[in-house]
């Protein structure tokens, strides 16, 4: 690792250097984790964490969503035993599946402090490799984009069928037509409630003021494909574009996904978002309801099989999806439907 160019931890708005200073390998214990690895505050001392003093000693709470307590816990309790001996602290876990506080006392402040980094070093590194459970997305299955969507489909297959890996299977369902602006992993209601808090917020500090508090008319107009190669397509989406020719849109999802990350319940992946709206997917061919995190082509799905889109792109390169005023974006959760046929929302702001 260059030392002058450590890898940074961002936990609860605290930025944390990582510092390797030995590196343990526990073969069949998915559930340990090296936590030698000792983060060192940047930009605010590590005595930020809430620490009160009582009559025999000191104490630590520290929410931590259920799922998360078996990495904490590791295989045998080996983990928590080895993070009370090295930080001379008492650790108590809820029991599993109770959605609770870790407790933390110990002798001495630093003790505590220590024990409390190192478990929050623990849940962010855990945390980072669970799937994603919902995301923020704005909806584009408007009756009319529906209905111009499924004319497009038809006539693909019409005209296109004939070209590799071009079926039915691969297309997006009308009903979850949407752009997704970032993925977010809410591991417990508490979570989820403070995703929907800080979206509200952002109407607040921003949205409003770069929409007006009126919905934004948007077109969707013309297709584009994720990777280089016409003729080994994975995902192709619609471009989506406000009709006064200005940024807005783009400004309300880079400041969205900023915000979020600011806050730790996203992690940044791109330096901006890419407004795309999937119309065809081969995820799809094996399973309808699958939801590619990245939509970014063929990362991670090797058996994954592409299909030409080099006709398609010459016949519908300028597709009109129609037009829409976009009124709101929601905390939308993955593998859902709602009575719309919409993912199934657990919050939302609108723009008017």
């Amino acid at each position: 690792m260059d030392v002058l160019r450590p890898s940074l931890i961002n936990i609860n708005g605290r930025i944390y250097r990582k510092n390797i200073t030995r590196e343990q390998t526990y073969q069949n214990e998915e559930e340990d984790f090296d936590y030698s690895a000792s983060p060192e505050c940047l930009d605010e001392p590590c005595d930020t964490v809430e620490v009160e003093q009582t009559e025999k000693g000191y104490r630590c709470a520290i929410d931590v969503p259920s799922v998360l307590y078996k990495y904490i816990i590791g295989k045998k309790g080996d983990t928590r035993k080895r993070l009370e001996t090295e930080t001379r602290t008492s650790i108590n876990i809820p029991k599993q599946g109770v959605e609770g506080q870790i407790v933390i006392t110990g002798q001495q402040r630093a003790s505590v402090i220590s024990a409390c980094t190192r478990i929050e070093v623990l849940m962010e590194s855990f945390r980072r490799k669970q799937p994603f459970t919902h995301f923020l997305s704005f909806a584009l299955n408007q009756p009319e984009i529906q209905e111009r969507y499924l004319q497009f489909k038809d006539e693909v297959l019409k005209n296109c069928s004939q070209d590799d890996g071009v079926d039915s299977s691969i297309f997006q369902n009308p009903a979850k037509l949407h752009l997704t602006i970032g993925t977010l992993s809410l591991l417990n209601e508490k979570e989820v409630t403070k995703a929907c808090e800080l979206l509200q917020q952002c109407k607040e500090d921003f949205i409003k003021d770069i929409t007006g508090s009126k919905p934004l008319p948007l077109e969707i107009v013309g297709i584009e494909y994720m990777n280089d190669d016409p003729a080994m397509v994975d995902v192709l989406y619609a471009k989506v574009h406000p009709k006064d020719g200005s940024d807005k849109l783009q400004l309300i999802a880079d400041q969205l996904v900023k915000n979020f990350v600011s806050s730790g319940l996203m992690t940044k992946e791109w330096d901006r978002v890419k407004l795309h709206a999937t119309v065809m997917n081969t995820v799809f061919r094996k399973d309808p309801s699958a939801e590619d995190k990245r939509e970014s082509g063929r990362q991670g799905l090797k058996d994954r099989e592409s299909f030409d889109a080099r006709n398609l792109m010459k016949m519908f390169g300028k597709y009109n999806f129609g037009n829409l005023d976009l009124n709101a974006v929601q905390v939308s959760q993955r593998f859902s439907t709602d009575c719309s046929g919409y993912y199934t929302s657990s919050g939302l702001i609108t723009f008017s």
